[in-house]
């Protein structure tokens, strides 16, 4: 587990498309000591170090263990620098945003956060206090310090609120160093005086049909109730809006909007929603890879932007 690793910096535009195109041309970018990596990445030296901790949070790149502590892109850092270097598309910051409450090793507060926190409206100190608890249950040896947490928390929330809703006396226009993630709108201010927070819903017609198929085929194997029908695999509904690392945890979806999410994608017929005895489930195709997935939505992108040229 892990905290605290983004410095107190969270993602701004621009930072996780510039640590693409610079792992891809020097593996070590991070540790060089030939060229000094804040010349080369053009940002401060603890921006350098959140940056390169942001990359394999958000899972665009891994490091070894031990050896040379060189990044290489893992196979969904590939496909977004290929396709969508800027990181400009509503499906890329899907799967930056499943990366990132997934990833309990590496993004530990915010797998708790989407995952296990259950608070629809609350405030810093009652994310900090149920935190504290959770750790002192299942992982009292990882537990960080209350000011490690608070870190997390505010970086949580800049990550998610723009600052112009969260600050707008302080932002000026020209300021443009919100989170890319923000767009998502996951977390909104409930109450700004009590500084209370809530976490949103957002619209189901942001979720593209193939990067549904990605997302849930990419938590079938940590998921309950899943089950292999020779060429078709099925996981319940219910599954998908409350179990782990589901699209409906992931994302605060309640149960219309997961519905009206997986109706738009059987339109498509990447899925299929079967409701029999009572028990509802999707059926999707075992022969399809999820990283496959991703690399349609981006051909269905182009293919759209050729027929509307």
């Amino acid at each position: 587990m892990k905290f605290r690793g983004h410095e107190t910096f969270f993602i701004r535009k621009g930072w996780l498309g510039k640590g693409l195109k610079n792992v891809a041309d020097k593996a070590d970018v991070f540790v060089t000591k030939e060229v000094n990596p804040m010349d080369i990445l053009g940002i401060g030296s603890n921006m350098v170090k959140s940056l390169r901790y942001w990359m394999q949070a958000a899972g665009l790149a891994t490091e070894p263990r031990s050896g040379k502590r060189v990044q290489t892109l893992t196979d969904l850092g590939r496909i977004i620098y290929q396709q969508d270097p800027y990181l400009e598309e509503l499906g890329t910051l899907l799967l930056l945003q499943y990366e990132l409450a997934t990833n309990i090793e590496l993004a530990t507060s915010w797998y708790f956060f989407f995952q296990e926190f259950n608070m629809q409206e609350f405030t810093k100190d009652d994310f900090v206090r149920a935190l504290g608890n959770y750790l002192a249950l299942n992982a009292p040896e990882a537990a960080p310090s209350d000011r490690s947490i608070t870190d997390d928390f505010n970086c949580i929330a800049s990550t998610y609120i723009p600052r112009n809703k969260s600050n707008p006396g302080k932002i000026s226009p020209e300021n443009n160093i919100d989170c890319p993630l923000g767009e998502l709108g996951l977390i909104d201010i409930a109450n700004k005086e009590k500084k209370v927070y809530k976490k949103s819903i957002p619209a189901a017609k942001i979720f593209h049909p193939f990067i549904v198929q990605a997302m849930i085929l990419r938590g079938m194997d940590q998921q309950k109730n899943v089950s292999d029908k020779s060429q078709q695999l099925e996981i319940e509904i219910n599954s998908l809006l409350h179990g782990k690392n589901s699209i409906g945890k992931v994302f605060n979806l309640d149960t219309i909007t997961l519905l009206d999410v997986l109706r738009n994608a059987e339109h498509r017929k990447v899925l299929k929603i079967i409701r029999t005895a009572g028990l509802d489930v999707v059926q999707l195709d075992a022969c399809c890879p999820a990283i496959e997935c991703v690399r349609k939505y981006y051909q269905d992108l182009n293919y759209l932007d050729r027929e509307e040229a």
